[in-house]
């Protein structure tokens, strides 16, 4: 009897609704909320005093406290609901109602960053046959704000560029093709709904996704112009908007832009953006979103095989901040996918865009059940070195895990300091050979610098350092490469890993 008189209470409100109540712009039928034991936020605008109650209607009926209309807005935080569904969600004040259609729980992904990150699944590799497989995953639900920028801080987005949609080929076509094949590998693994919400943008810097506070902490000045250059713009108008929302997870590909611009700061900006999000994420959740939420991000591919320094390595090492591998001291509870191994010259997107999204999508989704979901047993990360040791003719490195070796004559490379001229010059840089090598370990030889006269060491420090999935050093299976480091001088048997 209680479900049929809630069911008529909703009917009476639908026929007397004049439309007023509604719900934020990236809430909308088909939506995935996040579910237990998160507890998802709903909110919404109102009649200025009214009373709105929240009800779920689906495999249980569950009611929320009503919650007034204060300043226009409404906003209600439901208990936990357990992954599944299909939901009708209701809203009803006195005087209206609105309503989102087959909702789902589960997990929602926020994927964030330039380019790369909004490349579309129909420009990739054999897209006609991803694009085939989309109507398979209904409960994979994406979602995209549309690309707007503000000067201020908007509560919410100016436009919605695709709404939350069941997918078919055609929405997936639009889509970011790394959020979404990590959501449907995710899927694969999880099987439970997966929601993913892009919010991304082609060219930005990592500072227009950045807030005030995140740029003050790395001594970063506020950009008044309305460019792209602009240190908050996208964050006012593209991730603000988003924080009353609960969320499991961001993951992001972003560095280019600063390869150029800022690139010596990145290895405080990029780690100070993450940490800003957790706690305006979860502080603006009301506490639902977790104030370390996992977060994962791509380290840059590559752009231009040519000799010239375009920045590439040095971001790539800032992605890290300066340690070389994570999760790490300065960004826990973060992973990354190396993607320095798979260019594509050929791409008709330009080469700063390859088209083998897959591997990248797959190497975050490993690093995300690792953890994100804390998966044992889980290979997510490539060899890092653990122990330089300088011999009589050679040099020794000890990596922390079992290793596959191919040769090489320019991966490494030594620095051999004259007098008055430090490791900054890139003259004074020189290839080590691959000598020999065992399951954990690889001798390097360089014609041109003894050990003893060493000074640092590095490893695919280049834009463009190996062809596709050729580099020298992958994981035992020859799945995940080593990912580029550079060391300081070394001494005796310790691990003196410390950025130059």
């Amino acid at each position: 009897m209680a479900l049929i008189s809630v069911i008529l209470l909703l009917l009476a409100a639908l026929h007397h609704s004049d439309g007023a109540l509604h719900f934020a712009s990236y809430y909308g039928d088909h939506m995935v909320l996040q579910k237990a034991p998160h507890r998802a936020v709903l909110w919404g605008y109102g009649p200025e005093g009214e009373q709105v109650t929240v009800y779920l209607l689906g495999p249980f009926l569950q009611k929320v406290s009503s919650a007034p209309v204060t300043e226009g807005i409404w906003q209600v935080t439901l208990d936990p609901v357990h992954a599944g569904g299909p939901y009708d969600v209701y809203a009803v004040s006195e005087s209206s109602m609105c309503h989102l259609a087959d909702v789902l729980f589960g997990d929602i992904w926020l994927c964030g960053g330039q380019s790369n990150m909004y490349f579309n699944t129909s420009q990739i590799f054999n897209a006609s046959e991803e694009l085939a497989l989309a109507s398979k995953y209904p409960h994979v639900r994406p979602f995209m704000a549309a690309l707007k920028a503000s000067k201020t801080e908007l509560i919410d987005l100016i436009q919605v560029e695709i709404p939350w949609s069941v997918p078919t080929t055609s929405v997936v076509a639009e889509f970011s093709a790394v959020c979404w094949l990590f959501g449907r590998y995710m899927y694969e693994k999880l099987k439970y709904p997966i929601g993913l919400v892009e919010s991304c943008w082609g060219g930005t810097p990592v500072e227009a996704w950045s807030s005030p506070r995140a740029l003050k902490r790395c001594g970063l000045l506020h950009n008044e112009d309305n460019s792209m250059l602009n240190k908050t713009i996208l964050w006012n108008a593209m991730i603000h908007p988003f924080l009353n929302m609960t969320i499991y997870g961001a993951i992001w590909y972003q560095g280019e832009a600063n390869a150029e611009f800022n690139r010596d700061k990145y290895n405080c900006s990029f780690p100070a953006m993450i940490n800003d999000w957790r706690m305006a994420f979860h502080r603006g959740s009301g506490g639902q979103t977790a104030p370390d939420f996992p977060f994962g991000f791509v380290q840059l591919s590559t752009n231009r095989n040519v000799s010239t320094d375009d920045g590439f390595p040095d971001i790539r090492w800032h992605q890290t901040a300066d340690v070389g591998y994570v999760p790490n001291s300065r960004m826990e509870n973060t992973f990354m996918a190396v993607a320095l191994d798979l260019p594509d010259k050929a791409s008709p997107y330009g080469t700063i865009h390859p088209r083998d999204k897959q591997d990248v999508a797959l190497r975050l989704t490993l690093g995300a059940r690792a953890v994100a979901y804390g998966e044992k047993d889980v290979s997510f990360q490539g060899p890092f070195p653990k122990q330089i040791l300088p011999l009589k003719t050679s040099i020794n490195i000890t990596y922390d895990q079992a290793v596959s070796v191919k040769a090489s004559k320019n991966m490494f490379e030594v620095c051999c300091p004259e007098k008055n001229v430090s490791c900054e010059s890139k003259s004074i840089w020189c290839p080590a050979a691959i000598l020999a090598w065992n399951q954990t370990s690889i001798q390097l030889f360089s014609a041109s610098c003894p050990p003893s006269k060493v000074a640092a060491l590095r490893y695919a420090w280049a834009d463009w350092p190996c062809e596709f999935k050729a580099c020298p050093v992958y994981d035992a299976s020859g799945n995940l490469p080593a990912p580029p480091f550079i060391t300081n001088r070394y001494a005796g048997n310790q691990n003196i890993w410390r950025s130059t």
